[in-house]
């Protein structure tokens, strides 16, 4: 179970130039790029945070991921704190940021095999991870393949199985659908799928999208987030309930956008 408690990140602003300091230029200010994010991802649970670019939902996983210090909140990874044991917390997740990344002078099975050993296992036990992800990720004819040359899909389903090595009890995954073509976007959904079923390991997944077919056709809870607040969560169901909505598309402008409008206007303080 992943939980995230009212984490906040700002970034400071670039160094200022002499060039700056000469010609008397405006200080910058700092970039809020999270305010205040909560929401709790259980087990056996596909959990998506939708919303627009910008929103703050990957600096959100880069926080839970202990890329970035929150400068507020707290997030934890089955109970263990993340800021407090980053080692304890990785340990128990999977983290897919991009299909980048991947050594191409190396093989498919090298790469998910390095990074079992990255994460402690030995190389038989890593072989048998790497076997077993390429049968259910679709990928068996590639495993004995250069990683260069192989496209978007093909590196999304290595970094995925690379991910995955080390059978993490939490999957994090960050716009994992960016530019796959919709056969690589169905093999990535029937791979979610299975993993949060019994047979897959019961896994907390947790993934950022601005998508709104993708948490329709997948998400069992959504967490809203805009202008760097989580402004709602609930199913697909009862996010329509909450609008009046009977289209997705409509109920998320209205959750994402009229609620930060009414946040910013003067004089109005939400309840």
């Amino acid at each position: 179970m992943i939980v995230v408690d009212a984490v906040a990140k700002r970034f400071a602003p670039p160094s200022r130039s002499l060039r700056d300091a000469l010609t008397r230029r405006p200080v910058q200010a700092g970039v809020a790029a999270v305010e205040q994010v909560s929401f709790s991802a259980a087990d056996a649970c596909i959990t998506g945070l939708l919303g627009p670019n910008g929103a703050g939902k990957t600096t959100t996983l880069r926080m839970l991921a202990g890329l970035i210090t929150p400068d507020a909140g707290r997030l934890s990874v089955d109970g263990i704190d993340v800021a407090a044991r980053p080692r304890e917390a990785l340990a128990r997740m999977g983290v897919l940021s991009d299909a980048r990344g991947l050594y191409p002078r190396l093989s498919a099975r090298e790469n998910i095999v390095y990074y079992g050993a990255l994460q402690g296992l030995g190389r038989d036990q890593a072989e048998a991870r790497a076997e077993l992800l390429a049968d259910m990720l679709a990928f068996k004819p590639l495993l004995d393949r250069r990683t260069e040359g192989f496209s978007q899909g093909e590196r999304m389903k290595i970094a995925l199985a690379r991910a995955l090595v080390h059978d993490p009890a939490n999957i994090v995954l960050d716009e994992p659908t960016n530019g796959l073509d919709v056969t690589a976007t169905r093999s990535l959904r029937e791979s979610l799928r299975f993993l949060r079923t019994a047979e897959g390991g019961s896994k907390c997944i947790v993934f950022s999208t601005h998508i709104m077919q993708e948490v329709e056709r997948l998400c069992d809870h959504v967490v809203v987030v805009s202008g760097g607040r989580s402004v709602a969560a609930g199913t697909v169901d009862e996010l329509l309930a909450q609008t009046g909505q009977t289209d997705f598309e409509e109920a998320f402008v209205r959750l994402a956008f009229e609620t930060a409008e009414v946040r910013e206007a003067p004089g109005e303080v939400l309840a």
